[in-house]
């Protein structure tokens, strides 16, 4: 028992560390909020506001615990708390940052009260033959890549058409390609086939930035004087370079070969990176990284292939946090409340990154009983852990941000001749 109550504390006083570098800014009640949302979160695994209000252990009414948290939520997202979100991030990420841009979709059927709900496509529902569309939001996500390949967002942002002056999720897009150029200066953007659109190309060339990005199968490229169908291209060559490659599951032999090519959009020199071996119809990947060698080809389709991560990102904050289970219903509180799912995913990066000796990460994946010994994504197993490790605790964090009071002074009469 003394072990559960020593890692315990030395689980919420890594939260606190935490939540304090980003809180630096904020007033002490926002301090506190910003250590509310976070230890609640992780200790119960959910978005709900009465399930955070559990963990939190207050003496006060838990109506009254989940109006304080509402009240907060409706401020938004500060912008010094995002600025010094993205200061911690910069930290963990690596020289050469690999930016993977998707976007996924927040389901709620039932829904009747939340604000600008639209029709969305549900990914879940929707396969290439058919497409289901569910009354919902888009999330536009992007996640950097960081040095034990992880992913951790830099921006999150659930949006509707139904939105007053909303333009575009092309805008929104646009706004996550700004945020990854401002704040690594130079970074690769790793893109599916959704994006393949003459408007990203030209935004990102506009930002000087790096892409990779899979095109579809109605591509046209400048090739030898002359427009020519990507997939004509695509079955004319025949992959050269080998490439071990884990892909679903398995372990895959992939063939590559490249071609120097002109976009539509910009007519500027790229190449076309042919994938063969791994789908049914050899992929195409369009990037205007240099290639010089077989490393660089191979560096590449390593990029694109990275990409599961985000799509595994998702899945993590709809399985471990409840993202879809959300009851606020103002938009600027959803996008709060998203926020701090945000921070929550952060600390499991911060925690991944620590060493594997490390006494706290150790107990942690211990208390989550993993069934295999190793993995490629462990959010998954830190958040049960964490959870696990949480769940001994008799108090929140209330007693770490008590208020300093003066000592009680008696009334005294001093007399005088």
């Amino acid at each position: 028992m003394v072990n559960f109550t020593s890692n315990t504390y030395q689980m919420k006083r890594e939260i606190l560390t935490f939540s304090n570098k980003i809180s630096k800014h904020q007033s002490k009640p926002d301090k506190k909020f910003y250590a509310d949302m976070t230890y609640g979160m992780l200790a119960s695994q959910s978005c709900l506001l009465t399930d955070i209000v559990d963990q939190l252990h207050e003496n006060s009414k838990k109506v009254n615990s989940v109006e304080r948290l509402t009240r907060h939520l409706n401020k938004g997202i500060p912008k010094d708390a995002q600025k010094s979100y993205l200061a911690f991030v910069r930290t963990m990420v690596s020289n050469h940052p690999i930016i993977h841009i998707d976007d996924s979709d927040v389901i709620k059927p039932e829904g009747r009260k939340f604000e600008a709900l639209g029709l969305v496509r549900d990914g879940s529902k929707s396969t290439n033959t058919k497409t289901v569309y569910e009354k919902g939001y888009h999330v536009t996500e992007a996640c950097v890549l960081t040095g034990n390949n992880h992913p951790v967002s830099i921006f999150s942002r659930i949006h509707s058409s139904k939105e007053k002056n909303y333009t575009s999720t092309n805008s929104v897009t646009f706004s996550a390609m700004e945020r990854g150029a401002s704040l690594f200066g130079k970074a690769t953007f790793v893109m599916d086939r959704g994006y393949d659109d003459n408007k990203m190309f030209l935004k990102l060339d506009a930002l000087k930035q790096d892409y990779v990005i899979r095109l579809k199968s109605n591509r046209k490229l400048f090739y030898h004087n002359k427009w020519v169908m990507a997939t004509e291209l695509r079955n004319r060559r025949k992959g050269k370079v080998r490439m071990p490659l884990y892909y679903k599951g398995k372990t895959h032999d992939a063939y590559l070969s490249h071609v120097k090519v002109q976009i539509t959009a910009s007519k500027k020199d790229i190449y076309l990176v042919l994938v063969y071996g791994i789908t049914e119809h050899p992929m195409m990947l369009a990037t205007n990284k240099d290639i010089k060698s077989k490393e660089d080809v191979i560096s590449v389709a390593k990029q694109y292939f990275s990409r599961w991560k985000i799509e595994e990102y998702f899945r993590c904050k709809k399985q471990m946090f409840q993202f879809e289970n959300f009851r606020v219903r103002r938009l600027t509180a959803i996008n709060a409340l998203n926020f701090y799912i945000t921070l929550c995913m952060a600390f499991l990066t911060h925690i991944s990154m620590k060493s594997e000796t490390n006494t706290l990460k150790v107990s942690i994946i211990q208390k989550a009983d993993p069934v295999k010994e190793k993995v490629y994504f462990c959010y998954y197993r830190l958040a049960k852990g964490i959870s696990g490790i949480l769940s001994y605790a008799k108090e929140g964090v209330r007693l770490w941000f008590r208020t300093k009071r003066p000592a009680y002074r008696q009334l005294c009469l001093k007399l005088t001749a």
